[in-house]
């Protein structure tokens, strides 16, 4: 990745930073860097943190490692009778937050859950012959150089990294080469589209897309990312106050990381803050890079 021009970036972020009273680091990757790398470096995008939810990903990424080396399937059973891998990526396999106990027949309701992926989980590991954290270690850690970053219990919300290294992996989801080009395609494309559901924090909506481990923006709203973000853009955040997104269409991505748990300043702010990394992604006015 290029070395992003620090004084600069900062002048310009670290106004939307202001609003939140804590330590972060924040990374922005995007074409108007020289090689599509880093445009924005704010904070110690080294110190590790917590990323509860947006352990999801990585860990359905790393799935789809699996899926691609004939492991498994995206239709293999597991979980509720009648659900797949596909079913629990995409939070439609019925389970609810924290039971394994189903609530919903596969296929007819979005409900977040948890225990959906701890069930992927053990999925991986039987597909796999060894501990989850160590494959993700071998299928994603290790060949992106994230060398910061563990898995070191639930699948679901136990993943640590910095922000330095969670790019790296924001770069992975942008320009997939981890899996097939189809496979990098079919995660990022909307699954069982005519569910509704809850965006923990966000409310409501209805159709509430999801694709394999990642949230779909679509039409929502409210919503943490930017205003003027593509419908197509996917992602996902914590509850420890972290996101990641990705914009394929503009070759852009952003991850963010701080020490207070998902609260009021991450609602009223994360939006905002988001636009205006998107504006520097694209080279808009005021940014490094603008065109």
């Amino acid at each position: 990745m290029t070395t992003p021009d620090t004084s600069q970036a900062d002048s310009v972020i670290l106004p939307a930073l202001s609003a939140f009273p804590f330590p972060t680091a924040l990374v922005v990757t995007g074409a108007p860097a020289a090689d599509g790398g880093v445009l924005i470096e704010a904070g110690d995008v080294d110190e590790v943190f917590p990323l509860a939810s947006v352990t999801k990903p990585i860990v359905a990424w790393s799935a789809l490692v699996a899926v691609s080396q004939g492991a498994l399937g995206l239709d293999s059973p597991g979980g509720p009778a009648g659900a797949t891998l596909r079913h629990l990526l995409a939070h439609a396999s019925g389970l609810p937050l924290d039971s394994r106990e189903p609530v919903a027949a596969p296929g007819k309701r979005r409900i977040y859950s948890n225990a959906g992926f701890d069930v992927i989980g053990g999925m991986v590991e039987e597909a796999t012959g060894m501990p989850l954290r160590r494959w993700v270690a071998r299928s994603v850690f290790g060949p992106l150089g994230m060398a910061s970053a563990d898995v070191p219990g639930s699948p679901a919300h136990s993943g640590v990294c910095g922000a330095a290294d969670l790019s790296l992996f924001a770069a992975e989801l942008t320009r997939p080469s981890l899996v097939p080009a189809d496979l990098g395609a079919e995660a990022a494309a909307v699954q069982f589209p005519a569910l509704a559901g809850v965006v923990p924090g966000y409310g409501r909506h209805s159709p509430c897309q999801w694709g394999l481990g990642v949230e779909i923006r679509g039409e929502k709203s409210p919503h943490w990312t930017a205003p003027t973000a593509s419908p197509a853009t996917f992602g996902h955040f914590g509850q420890s106050g972290s996101f990641v997104w990705v914009d394929r269409a503009r070759g852009a991505s952003a991850v963010f990381l701080g020490d207070r748990p998902f609260g009021q300043w991450h609602k009223d702010n994360w939006a905002a803050l988001n636009e205006r990394l998107l504006s520097m992604a694209d080279g808009r006015a005021g940014g490094p890079g603008a065109r």
